[in-house]
């Protein structure tokens, strides 16, 4: 089993934690809770490489920033909270991109380990998280990444 990752929005820190305190399944579980189940995708690998091709850059492990948010043990789920500066190039993602973004996405380690995944596949994807960081762009929000194993 991988690790799961659900991405949403959130005024502050404080508001993050208590949006996820005492959930189970995470914030895509929970009504009220702006958020986007991306299952394996990571933040600063798998979706740095979306922000990498977004900006036309090569990918760089610092590429996307993410804080520890709380101090979890073992067996609870992390809080990240992302870089604004993340969350306004996933926003400013527009449908016109997201075809040929879906297509080199699509042919990442990270996504596609036994080959390319068709053109398209990724789109609904792309749309999804650049959608979210609008949301939370336009809010004043910042984006956070809840991950559990």
């Amino acid at each position: 089993m991988g690790v799961l990752y659900d991405y949403f929005r959130a005024a502050s820190d404080d508001a993050a934690v208590a949006l996820i305190d005492g959930l189970v399944g995470g914030p895509t579980t929970a009504s009220g809770i702006d958020a986007v189940d991306l299952k394996g995708i990571d933040p600063d690998v798998a979706l740095g490489s979306l922000v990498g091709f977004a900006r036309g850059v090569a990918w760089r492990s610092d590429l996307v920033h993410s804080d520890l948010v709380g101090d979890p043990d073992d067996d609870t789920p992390w809080l990240l909270r992302i870089d604004d500066d993340t969350r306004d190039t996933l926003a400013g993602i527009d449908r016109g991109q997201q075809p040929q973004l879906s297509a080199r996405w699509g042919r990442t380690e990270e996504l596609a380990p036994t080959g390319p995944l068709p053109d398209d596949h990724l789109v609904p994807v792309i749309e999804a998280i650049a959608g979210l960081a609008r949301r939370a762009r336009d809010g004043g929000d910042h984006l956070y990444c809840w991950c559990s194993l």
